[in-house]
């Protein structure tokens, strides 16, 4: 009795119709600007799933911005999942990141230029960011 086809392939090589998958090479570098692209997104989708609504309260905007803004809070807490570290640790980091964020957005999203202490403390923030992210593991 002959071998059966798929008896003869070892487990997990690439079958004939299929190609071998490219890994790409993740350095530390890499890694290290992927995880702070994403705490800049996730503080995205929170500062507009909050901008949203306070627009509608304080300004008179149209009650339909808070679809959008639940859709944005919904997307930030999802987000957060995808954080490589421990829930508590992600939080402290990424709240570094959100005053950065928030202070960018008043400048240009409400024409507020931030002053010199606001730099003074968006460098501090994100060097306590930094400390409680990227630590040795």
């Amino acid at each position: 009795m002959p071998a059966q086809p798929h008896r003869l392939i070892a487990r997990g090589a690439p079958r004939y119709h299929e190609r071998p998958r490219r890994r790409l090479a993740t350095s530390p570098h890499h890694r290290t600007m992927k995880t702070f692209l994403l705490f800049v997104a996730t503080a995205l989708a929170e500062i507009i799933g909050c901008y949203l609504p306070y627009r509608w309260l304080r300004e008179g905007a149209s009650v339909w911005w808070l679809v959008p803004a639940a859709c944005s809070l919904a997307l930030f807490a999802w987000l957060l999942t995808l954080h490589p570290s421990a829930a508590g640790r992600t939080y402290a980091a990424y709240g570094g990141v959100y005053v950065c964020v928030a202070l960018l957005w008043l400048w240009a999203v409400e024409a507020v230029r931030p002053s010199a202490w606001d730099w003074a403390g968006m460098a501090f923030t994100l060097a306590g960011m930094a400390l409680i992210a990227f630590q040795p593991r």
